[in-house]
């Protein structure tokens, strides 16, 4: 898959043939690992480790703090910092959740196109599996879309395994937490060489341009995602 990498990064950037890469490498679908290994030799060791070093650390309790002093209705996600509540997702990605409600959707243009809520945005990020259910026939179900992360468990916040969602296949994560799982994700967009979900567009470009300062500056970025980031790193925890 080393060997290859650039004659893939050629396909993915082919739009006649980018939604044939995993039919020509068939490996993504039973190797681990192998989105953030592209990844990282697209953007080196340093960048691809961004995410998983400052999330925790840095970012997570700043999102929390930038929640409770607001007024948004993110309590079913706050749930999962302050209780053992099974409806809700574990604190880590609760945290990376919390960041949709910060950074809401959007209108569409055309407006005929209406515009979503959060929690309806945050169906395009993740969606839960009770372990023990088909993901073939989860996969089936769903609508055509980009990359959405599946986590399958016993409850929301009891997760033991992960899967990136492309053109309707399951990619394994070779993450064991959920908050890797994530990263794995959000490389999947920049590997396969595909677009943001329209909802979703604030919420990943922070991602890229704050977390993982890719193409800061040449990015284009919405005045709320600007504004966000001023708060969070002038803010003091």
């Amino acid at each position: 898959m080393r060997a290859t990498f650039q004659y893939r990064q050629t396909l993915v950037q082919d739009q006649q043939n980018s939604s044939t890469v995993l039919d020509v490498f068939p490996r993504f679908l039973d190797t681990p690992g192998l989105i953030d290994q592209d990844f990282t030799m697209m953007f080196g060791e340093e960048v691809s480790a961004r995410f998983l070093a400052k999330w925790l650390t840095y970012f997570k309790p700043r999102i929390l703090a930038d929640c409770k002093n607001s007024n948004e209705n993110v309590e079913d996600l706050l749930s999962g910092h302050q209780s053992s509540d099974e409806s809700g997702w574990d604190s880590d990605l609760s945290s990376i959740l919390l960041l949709v409600h910060l950074l809401p959707p959007t209108a569409k243009v055309p407006k005929k196109s209406p515009k979503i809520s959060s929690h309806q945005a945050v169906k395009h990020v993740v969606r839960y599996l009770r372990i023990g259910a088909s993901v073939e026939i989860f996969l089936e179900s769903l609508e055509p879309g980009q990359p959405i992360l599946l986590c399958v468990g016993e409850q929301k916040n009891n997760l033991q395994r992960f899967y990136i969602i492309v053109d309707h296949k399951a990619i394994p994560c070779k993450a064991q937490t959920s908050l890797a799982a994530f990263d794995e994700l959000f490389k999947a967009h920049f590997v396969f060489s595909v677009n943001y979900q329209e909802s979703l567009n604030s919420f990943y470009t922070f991602i890229q341009t704050t977390v993982f300062n890719i193409d800061v500056g040449s990015t284009k970025e919405s005045p709320r995602v600007k504004e966000l980031r001023a708060r969070l790193l002038n803010s003091s925890i």
